[in-house]
């Protein structure tokens, strides 16, 4: 029997989809959570993967092979094709040689999903310029660098005639786009991603490719220990399942989602829901003296919508604006 037939059979008795049948897709920090999830649902609907790993532990010190060879290893188990990578996405040269892994390897890099990160919690008096630059360095330039060649590489196949193909996934966070206390490195990062979701989505559409974003919650090793996740039972943690995160991430990367680009998915378990942009609320023209805009600040923050909570929603109580603040 051909390879291929072997690997539809295969897929078939495995129940595997096809929802992304013959794309090549890279997955960065795939070795655990969400990403590993991201990778295995992919090949699970027909994507030949590129899983990489750096491998280090939660606060981004380390480095290990072994949970992505695992990855690969679990794709090649259900027939399908994979290969390990272990570059730091933040290294502008290594990420573009882990895009070119994925041509080299597999003839194609059609779908990436900027999904490693690390974490380094602390209040901002307390947090040290490492703590600052290693979190930035991994989410926001980790995002950028991988994204920059494989559009590169998108732009260079559209001009010279090829088809006009490509999918981005980011990786968010409530905390980026809602706010969470202890998170000023990671936040700030999350909440760039989120911007930079939307202006890249502006610039590629031309190409056909889209670029979307996810801000999850799940249980993983990085949130285990954060409140709320530290008292989840078992029925919790698998009802916040890091597998939740990859249904829409997989359905972004079909030829569906073709005409859905820049935008921002709050995915909490089952539910599912877009996070919407900044919006202008209440406006008021200004005096020229600041001592006269007193009571037009007023009316305004009176008018305005309260900060949303980690919930996605409007909201009071420690850390929060309230009224008049």
């Amino acid at each position: 029997m051909a390879g291929s037939e072997q690997v539809e059979n295969q897929r078939e008795k495995q129940n595997m989809g096809n929802l992304c049948e013959g794309r090549v897709a890279v997955v960065t920090g795939a070795g655990r959570g969400i990403g590993r999830e991201h990778a295995l649902l992919l090949a699970e609907n027909g994507a030949r993967v590129v899983v990489n790993d750096l491998g280090g532990d939660a606060a981004g010190a380390g480095a290990d092979l072994s949970p992505a060879q695992e990855v690969v290893a679990e794709i090649e188990a259900m027939g399908g094709e994979a290969v390990v990578n272990g570059a730091n996405v933040a290294d502008f040269d290594a990420a573009g040689q882990m895009i070119h892994q994925a041509i080299d390897t597999f003839g194609s890099c059609d779908i990436v999903i900027n999904n490693a990160g690390i974490l380094r919690d602390r209040m901002v008096f307390s947090m040290s310029e490492s703590d600052w630059d290693a979190v930035v360095n991994v989410h926001l330039k980790g995002t950028f660098a991988p994204t920059h060649h494989a559009a590169a590489y998108w732009r260079e196949k559209v001009k010279a005639g090829g088809d006009a193909f490509g999918r981005i996934i980011n990786t968010s966070s409530p905390s980026g786009i809602y706010g969470n206390v202890g998170q000023a490195n990671y936040g700030a990062a999350k909440a760039g991603i989120a911007a930079f979701t939307i202006i890249t989505a502006m610039e590629l559409v031309k190409y056909g490719v889209t670029v979307n974003c996810l801000a999850p919650g799940a249980y993983t090793r990085m949130t285990a220990d954060l409140g709320g996740f530290d008292s989840m039972d078992e029925e919790a943690q698998e009802a916040m399942s890091p597998r939740w995160i990859a249904v829409p991430a997989v359905w972004l990367c079909s030829e569906a989602a073709q005409n859905v680009t820049g935008r921002v998915f709050d995915v909490r378990g089952e539910q599912l829901g877009v996070a919407e942009q900044w919006n202008l609320g209440p406006s008021a023209t200004q005096p020229d003296d600041p001592a006269d805009l007193t009571d037009v600040m007023a009316g305004l923050l009176a008018d305005a919508r309260l900060n949303s909570g980690m919930h996605g929603h409007p909201t009071e109580g420690p850390g929060r604006p309230g009224p008049g603040l």
